[in-house]
This record gives structure tokens, C-alpha cells and sequence, in this order.
């Protein structure tokens, strides 16, 4: 109930659910290495990959690229602009690798998935 609310709280509630779908796919390890490296959909017409979500979150959201000017629009409170900031810094850290598997391998990931686990959680609570 309390994710419906937030979700009448902004100007973008579909913008919101694609923030939070693109979080919960840098959260999800398991779904990382299915879905973007082995390549293999839960459903026919069915696309993902890291790229997509970056872009998700910084172009067409703008959460990751500046949370603040987001809020009211995709993030619904201060702790959500506050909880963006640690999925940009550690995708800022994990750098600028050539492959999905090469992001997935880097000595920052981790921090990736624990950042985007920890905002997908204040998103969702």
C-alpha cells in the first residue's frame, strides 16, 4: 500500500516503476548473469541488459544523473533523492567496461548491486 502512495506522489508514476524495474535488475545478480549474459528471456519478446537500465536511470530518468531535480517526478522523498546518490557513485566506479560480463567481473560491482539493493529497498518500503 504504502508504494501505491508513493507512486500518487509523483508526476511520473510509470517513469517510477521503470526506475524501479531498472534497480531491481542491478540488484538481482542471478537475474544479471541469466538475462544479460546467458541470454536467456522469462518470456518471448522479452529484452534486458545493463546498458538498458544505465539508460533507464541516467537519460530517460535523469534519477542517477541528478536525483535531486528528479524529485516529485520519479523519486517521491528526500531519502529517495538521498538513496540514488550511491547507485550513480558506484556505477561511476565500476567505470566504463566494454561488455556486460566485463561489468559484471570488476572489483566495484559488488557495490553496484548492494547500492541499487539498498535504493530499490527506500523505494519500496
Amino acid at each position: 500500500m504504502e508504494q501505491a502512495v508513493k507512486s500518487a506522489q509523483v508526476k511520473s508514476p510509470e517513469m517510477r516503476a521503470e526506475v524501479i524495474s531498472a534497480l531491481r535488475a542491478l540488484s538481482d545478480p542471478d537475474h544479471q548473469q541469466q538475462v544479460w549474459i546467458d541470454r536467456i528471456y522469462p518470456k518471448p519478446n522479452f529484452y534486458d541488459d545493463f546498458t538498458l537500465n544505465v539508460n533507464t536511470l541516467y537519460d530517460d530518468t535523469t534519477v542517477l544523473a541528478d536525483p535531486e531535480a528528479a524529485l516529485g517526478c520519479t523519486p517521491a522523498t528526500e531519502a529517495e533523492v538521498r538513496a540514488m546518490a550511491a547507485p550513480a557513485d558506484a556505477l561511476d566506479m565500476a567505470g566504463r567496461a566494454v561488455s556486460d560480463a566485463e561489468f559484471m567481473a570488476s572489483e566495484s560491482w559488488p557495490g553496484v548491486v548492494a547500492s541499487a539493493r539498498d535504493a530499490l529497498a527506500t523505494l519500496t518500503e
